[in-house]
């Protein structure tokens, strides 16, 4: 793995090209929709009918995936009858990577001829009204390592991919959003089901007492370590965005508790969600084929 800091070392079209066209000579399915899975949430991939299922390590140009609850392993399939590529395991600048090994894979989901891709997270949830279990929609983010000039889009810009000042306005697909918040209250998830903001930081330490309440005054729901490095360069590239956060743990708000935040804690809130997870999407996934949004 590369060191953070060599920033000159960055794939090149071509090199983004054969990663693509390796993934393509290997599989017959021709993804329309890409979804990263955040840390415990790789049953999403688990759900995918007709799997053909490769290792990072054996894809050409691949970052490697060195986070417990990150399989490493893209999986091409169906979901609720759509074509699509899943990441079991995403990498994270707290690992060591530079923001451009980080979002390598979406500019290959670009390439494979995605035209959507959902992000999921498990996030503290800094809202009080949020309970450990529920899903928040994302309606817009917070980018703190981007406010202070860490992000993926910097340096070079190839306008193969997308334009050199891409709009962040929009980011998180309006009409998904809706759709997703009507199908949780299809499903009977009303109280445990919001739509919120999403804040990014740098990790790999939980935040502080005062940064969650420095947060909150932000007007951040929930935090976590991921995910905007991914929209970003997937709305350069032009593909539909649609995220949601898994709130597996609440941040610790108040000084004199011996709460503490910590992975396990994560990952296991992680799997007594999957379920209901995995059938908001699975639902959401039948009314976007329906309505021809994917």
């Amino acid at each position: 793995m590369e060191p953070a800091a060599s920033e000159e070392c960055r794939y090149t079209y071509e090199q983004h090209k054969e990663t693509a066209d390796w993934l393509l000579d290997h599989t017959t399915h021709r993804p329309s929709l890409a979804i990263i899975c955040g840390s415990g949430l790789g049953g999403l991939a688990d759900q995918v009918k007709d799997p053909v299922v490769f290792n990072y390590t054996d894809i050409p140009n691949f970052p490697q995936s060195t986070v417990v609850g990150h399989a490493g392993k893209l999986v091409f399939g169906t979901l609720a009858g759509v074509s699509c590529v899943v990441m079991k395991g995403r990498f994270h600048m707290y690992e060591g990577y530079p923001l451009w090994k980080v979002t390598f894979p979406v500019r290959i989901f670009h390439l494979l001829g995605a035209r959507t891709l959902i992000v999921t997270n498990a996030a503290g949830g800094l809202n009080r009204g949020y309970q450990v279990g529920d899903i928040m929609v994302i309606r817009d983010h917070i980018n703190m390592p981007g406010l202070a000039g860490i992000n993926p889009l910097s340096g070079p810009c190839d306008e193969r991919f997308g334009p050199r000042f891409p709009a962040m306005s929009d980011a998180y697909d309006e009409q998904l959003r809706g759709l997703a918040l009507a199908v949780g209250k299809e499903l009977g998830y009303g109280p445990s089901l919001h739509e919120g903001v999403y804040c990014t930081l740098g990790g790999p330490n939980y935040e502080t007492i005062a940064e969650c309440r420095f947060l909150q005054q932000l007007g951040a729901d929930a935090v976590g370590m991921s995910t905007v490095p991914e929209v970003l360069v997937a709305r350069h590239c032009g593909l539909r965005v649609f995220g949601f956060s898994l709130i597996t743990n609440k941040s610790v708000l108040e000084y004199g508790t011996r709460e503490k935040a910590n992975h396990a804690e994560v990952l296991e809130a992680g799997r007594q969600a999957a379920l209901k997870l995995e059938r908001l999407v699975s639902v959401l996934l039948e009314r976007m084929k329906g309505k021809g949004l994917v």
